[in-house]
């Protein structure tokens, strides 16, 4: 139907250019109030937290927001599918073990010690992925079965005691610096760099993007949903698996109880930085701001003294403040594209 001329100028519905303007307009707008509160954070705990703007406290930031960004590239685009993986500590915990016993128990080697964790870590994702796909369970369920099962499996075969990693060239390059930069952080960085081009430049992140918009479309318009949904998954026990190796290098031993919490901490910042829980929009810039958010939060709390049982409180309150307002933000894009 054509436009009707109101003033001089075609008025009607708005044309999808304009629609999908307004959604990178949104998008950029949260990226944005991300920013200026990392800043003012960084300016009140210069001032008020000793020793927080030093060159050390600043590697320990990255070192701890690699620990969280590596498994959010994963979770974001599984969020942004419309699904939910809750699987990311347990599946860190249980990495770092079976990197740690391929190392020493089990005699393989550092490279197929590494391969073996690696495998494993997609095999477990896929395992989620292909129980989501074919039988249609709840990606939360799927992901819980494995939280759980991950988890007993990470305290029963060490009896919650760490398993020391060997020393070496490589072991310390894993869990020491790159020219400087922690190497997780190196790490990040360049993972980055990889998902974003394929989210935002490949056929396979147009899919995800669209499973998560409108699955029922996606499949009439020819998306493999299901095998879509299998490597998301696998990517993220991929993540998961490769975090836990880091992790073993830098703790010096594999631990059944370490990543506690961490699959919290990885969601929060995928939703803070911009990606619906409901599916079909997300930002891996915005995800990767609220990774530095979490970690400022979490380093300035602990330098500040406050109580280890009250940081909890004070980030959970800062955390859900960020995402009213980003879902505050996210409402007005939308009645703003409707209009």
């Amino acid at each position: 139907m054509s436009s009707t001329l109101v003033a001089g100028k075609p008025s009607g519905p708005p044309s999808p250019t304009a629609g999908a303007a307004r959604v990178r307009r949104t998008r950029h707008l949260n990226e944005l109030g991300l920013l200026a509160a990392v800043v003012v954070m960084y300016i009140a705990l210069g001032v008020t937290a000793g020793g927080f703007l030093s060159s050390d406290n600043q590697l320990g930031i990255l070192r701890d927001a690699a620990m969280v960004g590596i498994p959010a590239l994963g979770v974001t685009l599984v969020i942004i599918a419309g699904e939910i993986d809750i699987s990311i500590g347990p599946a860190v915990a249980f990495a770092s073990v079976l990197f740690a016993k391929g190392t020493t128990e089990w005699g393989l080697g550092l490279p197929v010690a590494l391969l073996l964790t690696l495998v494993a870590g997609a095999l477990w994702g896929s395992a989620a992925g292909w129980l989501r796909a074919r039988f249609g369970v709840p990606s939360f369920i799927a992901t819980l079965g494995l939280w759980s099962a991950l988890g007993g499996l990470a305290l029963y075969t060490t009896n919650a005691l760490p398993v020391a990693t060997p020393g070496g060239g490589f072991m310390d390059a894993l869990g020491g610096k790159i020219i400087g930069i922690p190497t997780p952080a190196v790490v990040l960085v360049l993972l980055f760099m990889v998902f974003w081009y394929i989210a935002r430049r490949t056929a396979y992140g147009r899919s995800v993007y669209a499973v998560g918009g409108n699955a029922p479309a996606a499949r009439l318009a020819g998306i493999p949903i299901s095998r879509v949904r299998v490597i998301l998954f696998a990517t993220t026990g991929l993540l998961a698996a490769l975090t836990g190796i880091l992790m073993a290098a830098r703790l010096g031993s594999g631990n059944g109880g370490a990543a506690a919490g961490l699959e919290f901490d990885v969601i929060a910042a995928v939703v803070i930085g911009g990606t619906a829980l409901a599916g079909g929009r997300g930002s891996l810039v915005g995800t990767m701001l609220g990774v530095v958010f979490i970690s400022v939060i979490a380093n300035g709390l602990v330098l500040l003294g406050v109580n280890s049982f009250l940081q909890d409180v004070v980030r959970g309150v800062i955390i859900v403040g960020a995402v009213l307002i980003n879902v505050v933000i996210s409402r007005k894009g939308l009645a703003t594209r409707a209009t």
